[in-house]
């Protein structure tokens, strides 16, 4: 019994001393784990690779391309990627406006013959009626090489290494990687004829084949002659308006006189592809794994593809094999002030690798821009308040955060028009007559696109004034406003703080709706009553806006056409209804929008060109607008170099459409951008798609500001420590106190 009750006492001292320790234990554990993750700083770093020694530019995207195939691509997201990979022979001056096309792999800017419906030369000034067709006469560089690839390996006998793959081999593969052999070889003007054949191959659907059919000489009739044919076979075929006529020098011949074919020589449509990706891809059981052109790009650019993981990540790497360019050494007659010549004459690209994160939601990816983990951001509406500050006399700044930060904001207007067309074979709002133009001005007044720039879009955007958005030849800056819907104004203080036009600021401003309400009278529509059923003249307005957030945006609408008594009908629907309804003219207004190709007034004209009529012709005519006057100036105006004559023409027919008013001339956007200040060689750029090898990183710079921004807090853990050896104390008492009670 004694020796039973003196385990039992030893047993429960050494419990208690155990307690007693527990204390100390886990202060000493919670110090050391604080201690220790105060010796790593930036806990909060999305990247895991080791970016020391390297040059890595951090960007995001919110969608997958589609398209990484040149003769395809043709959109926004899709471009920010094979632009860096691909090179067409051409491209945009990185610095100089007004935009200005250069060579890029061109030995220099191409020789343009022009010839007779006979093929025989011309001399230069020739009549444009005499020319049956031009000449474009293109040399490349010497020595530029394409990005190791495995579709260019070769084995030690010269044969290629993957051209013939085994069924083993294919069952094996699941990415490109798998194929451990890479290989290189020269540029050629064949492999641009070639590229040029891809884009008239029925199978390949390029979105720019109908266009090219009207230019190309032989387009169409090699698109008719290949249609049955596998893509390997058009190597060894020839198309009559396209021919290498050396390793180094190919010929392209259009039909007459185009001058604003060499922006299409600047467009990725254009970049040259090796016959060997289409027979390496082409193998049947690579497509099902993802293993195609579409996915793995093959180019000359100054980056490859690395990583292409759309549900995460892609990489792109500095192309090691890529040839000799340099940073611009002129540009703008300030640009040498604002530091943006600071790395004349270097070589090309600076950067060494660029991460795109996969980024869906705002609020993330801008707290990661504020973390310095991402160099650049747009400026979603749910953060503008917290980046952008108007000024009193009506421009923009960044906040005192931002600036304190070093931020840099960047705004420039795009060469982007949105529009509501009227559709010109309605009975009630289309048609030349002056009943139904009246109607149209009226509602051009009432629809105020400056507020609603200014509820919808943060103040991002610019009134349009007609056809052409600012940057493109032929714009007016100083007297171009619509007489139509803006009076003039000789004072800028006299205009409404939201309203004035900016080109420049104060020139003129929206009309007074009671000016639209005298129009409606005029037309036959006193106060808004339809003279047929003496009720509120009913509009329909179909759109593709289904969702609730839409609805405010329609509401809007509805109330602009309520200044003039008409009732607005919204009739949403799907994209492919609409579509159906565009196409076949049953569509009265709605709501479109034009991204230039290229900086020419003819790539916006054409718009409202009769022959391109939707419904007619099925062309981008959506307002089915046809006016004889407006089309043979369009005809006239088209092949024209700029100079005087074709300035003038341009005027007369934006005076013509302003009158006619087939469209309600909405806005144009307004791109903000921010950048870190360790972001170098900052400069719009609304034309040029491979900007990222003009961009620099001041490495040493971010990393230091990456410290100062996120080092860690750790005085709530401390607390939160404090606070639970506080709490387990008692505790720890309590079970003291049974423990003797238990002896007792």
């Amino acid at each position: 019994m004694t020796l039973i009750l003196m385990s039992s006492l030893l047993s429960m001292k050494m419990q208690t001393f155990k307690a007693r320790a527990l204390v100390p234990i886990l202060t000493a554990m919670f110090l050391a784990a604080t201690f220790s993750c105060a010796a790593s700083a930036q806990l909060n770093n999305p990247y895991t690779e080791d970016e020391s020694g390297q040059a890595v530019l951090y960007e995001s995207f919110s969608e997958r391309p589609k398209h990484m195939d040149p003769a395809v691509a043709y959109s926004s997201n899709e471009y920010a990627f094979i632009s860096q990979i691909y090179e067409p022979p051409f491209q945009y001056h990185y610095l100089k406006r007004p935009y200005q096309v250069v060579p890029l792999t061109a030995v220099r800017m191409p020789e343009v013959i022009y010839l007779n419906p006979k093929g025989e030369k011309l001399e230069q000034g020739a009549n444009d009626r005499d020319i049956g067709f031009t000449d474009y006469i293109i040399d490349i560089q010497s020595g530029i090489r394409y990005q190791p690839h495995p579709a260019l390996a070769k084995n030690p006998q010269g044969n290629y290494e993957y051209h013939r793959l085994s069924a083993a081999q294919i069952e094996a593969a699941t990415s490109l990687n798998d194929f451990n052999a890479t290989g290189s070889r020269e540029l050629t003007a064949e492999d641009y004829v070639y590229q040029i054949k891809r884009l008239a191959h029925p199978k390949i659907q390029s979105p720019i084949a109908e266009i090219m059919k009207n230019y190309i000489v032989g387009f169409d009739d090699f698109s008719k002659q290949v249609k049955d044919k596998p893509k390997t076979a058009i190597r060894d075929l020839a198309i009559e308006g396209a021919t290498a006529l050396s390793p180094y020098q190919y010929r392209i011949r259009i039909k007459g006189k185009y001058p604003q074919f060499i922006y299409w020589l600047a467009m990725p449509f254009f970049s040259p592809m090796p016959w060997e990706a289409d027979v390496f891809y082409d193998q049947p059981g690579l497509a099902d794994k993802n293993i195609t052109l579409d996915w793995f790009p093959i180019g000359t650019g100054p980056y490859l593809l690395a990583e292409n993981n759309p549900n995460r990540r892609m990489i792109l790497l500095k192309n090691p094999l890529f040839h000799v360019e340099t940073y611009p050494s002129e540009g703008e007659p300030d640009d040498r002030q604002k530091g943006l010549l600071a790395d004349a004459g270097k070589q090309l690209p600076f950067i060494d690798k660029v991460v795109f994160m996969l980024e869906k939601e705002t609020i993330p990816y801008w707290t990661k821009f504020l973390q310095g983990y991402y160099d650049a951001s747009g400026i979603a509406s749910d953060s503008f308040d917290q980046a952008i500050q108007f000024t009193g006399s009506g421009g923009v700044a960044l906040t005192p955060s931002l600036l304190e930060k070093g931020i840099q904001l960047q705004t420039s207007v795009t060469t982007t028009s949105f529009y509501m067309g009227f559709n010109m074979l309605d009975a009630t709002v289309g048609g030349a007559t002056e009943q139904a133009r009246k109607l149209r001005q009226a509602i051009s007044i009432a629809v105020d696109y400056e507020e609603f720039i200014s509820i919808f879009m943060n103040g991002r955007g610019v009134a349009a004034q007609g056809v052409l958005p600012p940057g493109t030849y032929g714009v007016d800056d100083k007297s171009g406003f619509n007489p139509y819907v803006y009076d003039s104004l000789n004072d800028k203080a006299s205009a409404p703080a939201h309203a004035p036009y900016l080109h420049p600021v104060g020139k003129a401003q929206r009309k007074k709706i009671d000016a639209a309400r005298q129009l409606m009278t005029e037309a036959g529509y006193a106060g808004g009553i339809d003279p047929k059923t003496k009720e509120a003249l009913i509009l329909y307005f179909d759109t593709t806006a289904t969702s609730v957030d839409d609805r405010p945006r329609m509401n809007w609408y509805r109330k602009q056409f309520e200044k003039l008594g008409i009732k607005l009908v919204i009739r949403a629907t799907d994209y492919n209804r609409f579509q159906e309804k565009m196409r076949t003219g049953n569509a009265q207004l709605f709501f479109w929008g034009w991204n230039a190709d290229y900086p020419d007034p003819e790539n916006f004209f054409f718009l409202l060109y009769g022959p391109n009529s939707k419904v007619q012709y099925g062309g981008e005519n959506a307002a089915n607008y046809h006016n004889p006057e407006f089309d043979r100036l369009f005809e006239q105006m088209r092949n024209m170099d700029n100079g005087e004559q074709r300035y003038r023409i341009i005027q007369q027919m934006q005076e013509i459409v302003r009158r006619d008013a087939p469209w309600i001339f909405g806005f144009h956007p307004k791109n903000f951008s921010l950048f870190h200040g360790w972001y170098k060689n900052l400069k719009p750029n609304l034309m040029a798609n491979n900007q990222l090898k003009y961009t620099r990183i001041d490495t040493a710079d971010r990393a230091e500001k990456r410290r100062q921004w996120n080092q860690p807090v750790f005085w709530p853990l401390v607390l939160g420590g404090a606070v639970f050896v506080l709490m387990l104390i008692p505790a720890v008492n309590a079970y003291r106190r049974r423990g003797r009670e238990t002896v007792q």
